[in-house]
């Protein structure tokens, strides 16, 4: 039984009934239309226009099906065998094939598939499948397409535009990108300038991550390869100093004045320490010092860049340093790059300083700009400067084993590929990029990129080799990235390239003998310039008088001697 229940309520209370009855229309006013306004009328042409009044939604998730996957394997054994046969037992299965080659219906068997079998197999040597039809043809060299594009730009905030002197990728997979500004030309520096440095993100263009501001401005910038929140720095008042991101944006230490060094500082590396705190700087006065930033106060070693073999080191015969290596495999030794144009090779485990300057490189005829090792070969080395890139090998001291030829424009900046072996980059004052391959071309760069007007400055590779940061003069840097071929070592690509380092060093040192044969053929004792005429040379022949006249010259200039 359903409950039901029932309303109860009076007729009075439902107020006065409706009675409704059919009535036709009525109009109750009618407005004429006017005949001169037709003549204001103006034809147009039809446009569609849609009105949506209702709010818009869109849905932020979709549903997808979800894919069950599941894990079977299958067991194959090998089949066509009696159950009392062992098939891992070689003799056993040897005895079961005699004894069915030799039943009447394995026979009978054999007899009708042969038939078209040997249809096939006659059908398959009518035509040669293994036939070469372009055996004569000559193949073409294959070149790579590489192709690059700018991807952002970072420009500097400040009003007055400062070149870019250095860039340093930070070391949590290159995400941050430091560039430092200062203008390092003499008395040319105006005091309104900013010292201002920068960290950016590389996905945001718009604003700087951190602004760096130190007290003088900074020449040189380097995250440390194992955290990568702490800097070092070299800064325009020759001083260094260390920089935790997490602190804040001023210095955490700087060093002192009087232990420091009396020019800018060009370069600071990190060194391959137990602790992680170490790095070394290199100034444009002839020293090199190295430092701990858990102690600032003073250095924990300083070498002077006195080549002259003398016990007496002078630093005003030292050379002033304007680049420096390090590669983390070679803990002890280190490369310098001089404004004279020379390479300093230096162990810093040499007792005397003679053996901490091991080696000196005759590079170039102005600074030598850039100097670092290949990654995959550490006694090649690569140095930019004046108008050329060269390669050098540690076994030939005297020449380069291989050079770019002569640009119109001066080189400013090169490095290496980190991921291709056989790739380096270089920047020009014209504003160019070019990009080096030497396995494919050594005469012309295989790409070359106008990146701006102004002159490239600085220049560093990302680490997966497909991304360049280059700054300029106006204070901007540009994000290059460039193909995938740039970025990846062929298979073939180590050995070939190790063939070819060692045959151009072998190529030197030949050339390097010949060198130090002629020399000393020239170191013809005075007396043996000493010749009359009638007098006959080593080979029996009578010499002229104008051989008698050079000899005679000789021998009057090592008597002078």
């Amino acid at each position: 039984m359903e409950p039901t229940y029932t309303y109860l309520k009076k007729r009075y209370e439902f107020g006065k009934q409706c009675f409704f009855t059919d009535e036709g229309p009525v109009l109750l006013e009618d407005f004429k239309p006017n005949k001169k306004d037709f003549e204001d009328y103006i034809f147009q042409n039809p446009v569609s226009k849609e009105t949506q009044y209702s709010s818009i939604q869109a849905e932020h998730s979709v549903n997808t099906t979800r894919a069950e996957f599941e894990d079977r394997g299958m067991n194959h054994v090998e089949g066509g065998w009696g159950k009392d046969i062992n098939v891992q037992d070689a003799e056993q299965t040897l005895r079961y094939k005699k004894k069915i080659e030799k039943d009447e219906e394995y026979i009978r068997t054999i007899l009708q598939l042969s038939h078209a079998m040997e249809h096939c197999i006659l059908q398959n040597n009518a035509v040669n499948i293994y036939e070469s039809y372009f055996q004569d043809a000559e193949l073409s060299n294959l070149v790579e397409q590489t192709t690059s594009r700018t991807t952002n730009v970072y420009k500097d905030p400040c009003n007055i535009k400062r070149p870019i002197t250095h860039l340093s990728w930070s070391a949590d997979g290159g995400v941050r990108l430091a560039a430092t500004h200062c203008n390092l030309e003499f008395q040319r520096a105006s005091p309104e300038l900013s010292t201002h440095s920068y960290i950016w993100e590389i996905e945001n263009p718009n604003k700087p991550q951190m602004i760096l501001t130190p007290a003088v401005p900074i020449v040189c910038l380097e995250y440390n390869p194992k955290d990568p929140h702490i800097l070092s720095s070299g800064m325009f008042s020759g001083q260094v100093c260390f920089w935790d991101t997490r602190k804040g944006s001023d210095p955490i230490e700087t060093s002192p004045m009087e232990v420091s060094h009396r020019d800018p500082v060009h370069n600071v590396l990190w060194i391959n320490s137990k602790s992680g705190t170490e790095f070394f700087s290199a100034s444009s006065d002839g020293q090199v010092k190295w430092w701990d930033n858990r102690k600032m106060n003073e250095p924990l070693e300083t070498l002077i860049l006195d080549v002259q073999k003398d016990e007496t080191i002078l630093l005003s015969r030292a050379y002033g340093a304007s680049s420096l290596e390090y590669e983390t495999t070679i803990p002890t030794r280190f490369m310098v790059g001089t404004e004279n144009g020379f390479v300093i090779q230096g162990n810093r485990k040499g007792k005397t300083p003679q053996e901490k300057l091991a080696g000196v490189f005759k590079a170039h005829l102005g600074p030598v700009c850039s100097l670092q090792r290949n990654t995959a070969f550490v006694k090649n080395f690569l140095t930019v400067g004046d108008w050329t890139a060269r390669i050098w090998s540690e076994d030939c001291k005297e020449s380069s084993i291989m050079w770019t030829n002569f640009h119109r424009a001066m080189l400013t900046d090169g490095s290496w590929s980190p991921a291709r072996y056989s790739v380096f980059y270089t920047t020009q004052t014209d504003g160019t990029l070019n990009v080096w391959d030497i396995l494919q071309q050594q005469r012309k760069p295989t790409l070359s990129m106008k990146v701006c007007d102004d002159a490239l400055r600085s220049l560093r590779v990302h680490e997966n080799g497909q991304l360049v940061a280059v700054g300029n003069d106006k204070g901007n840097v540009y994000l290059v990235e460039f193909s995938g071929n740039l970025a990846v070592n062929n298979k073939n690509d180590k050995a070939l390239l190790t063939a070819m380092f060692e045959r151009e060093s072998r190529r030197e040192k030949i050339l390097e003998a010949k060198m130090r044969e002629f020399r000393l053929k020239c170191k013809v004792k005075p007396q043996d310039f000493t010749t009359f005429p009638g007098q006959q040379n080593e080979m029996g022949e009578k010499l002229d008088e104008c051989q008698i006249a050079e000899r005679e010259f000789f021998a009057a200039i090592e008597k002078k001697k």
